[in-house]
């Protein structure tokens, strides 16, 4: 194959929350666009095992790094950094994949969320981009080549219900704007926003929940982790280095705005 066809051919690629479905469905891609390496982690050990275990009989030619970690923390998101660059030598790739919502509830009420729970979602959606980003951009700028692809959410524009999240996501799109100013011209950085996913999440959602949500989009299904996953890859390809600071929707037709 060529590198048209292996459009990632000896990139090495760093990704966060890879023990889950979306997280899966981006290594998958990953390896398919031809990375030699991958440094991975998951706040899930048994997740993260599982990932890697995937990997030696799928895909044994790609070294692997691996730790287990809960990257919204300074110190294990350093280990890991530590841990991917030692063993892989540099990492040109990073797919922040870690967010959400910690709340055990979909949707709380803006004057009935607590201080915590706000806090604890603008950790979980920024703070992990903020860590890795600053361990692994230098090397990207030095070598005058990387690819920062962060996720956002179709809410960010606002969601009743939603305060916390939305603003979350809202701050990882202007992030992303930001950075891309600051990186640029050797490192681009994007990001997807996702609509409604088969995930963990969405299988847990009560049926008439989900239904309302898709009823929204012009595509009445969830997305598959694998079409999100092909937006990240589009991002990633050489052939978008003219792409920067943008946002690709994954959503079905439902719009983000703000």
């Amino acid at each position: 194959m060529s590198d048209i066809d292996l459009p990632l051919a000896d990139r090495v690629a760093a990704v966060t929350g890879a023990g889950g479905p979306m997280g899966r469905a981006v290594i998958d891609r990953l390896v398919a666009d031809g990375v030699s390496g991958l440094a991975l982690t998951d706040i899930s050990g048994r997740r993260l095992d599982a990932t890697v275990a995937s990997l030696a009989e799928t895909a044994p030619s790609v070294k692997v790094a691996s730790l287990r970690g809960d990257v919204t923390r300074g110190d294990e998101a350093r280990a890991f950094a530590d841990q991917a660059l030692a063993g892989l030598g540099r990492v040109d790739v990073l797919v922040n994949l870690v967010g959400g919502l910690r709340s055990p509830r979909l949707y709380t009420p803006f004057l009935e969320m607590t201080e915590e729970q706000w806090r604890a979602t603008m950790d979980l959606n920024l703070m992990p981009g903020f860590h890795l980003i600053q361990a692994f951009a230098p090397g990207m700028i030095e070598r005058g080549w990387g690819r920062i692809v962060n996720v956002a959410s179709i809410v960010f524009g606002g969601e009743a219900g939603q305060s916390d999240y939305a603003a979350g996501k809202a701050a990882v799109a202007s992030l992303t704007r930001s950075l891309a100013a600051e990186f640029a011209p050797a490192v681009t950085v994007n990001s997807v926003a996702p609509g409604l996913t088969r995930t963990s999440v969405t299988q847990n959602m009560p049926p008439e929940e989900a239904e309302r949500l898709v009823a929204q989009g012009m595509i009445h299904r969830m997305a598959e982790p694998a079409e999100t996953a092909a937006a990240v890859a589009f991002f990633l390809r050489d052939d978008a280095r003219f792409l920067t600071g943008e946002m690709l929707s994954v959503s079905g037709g439902i719009r983000p705005h703000l």
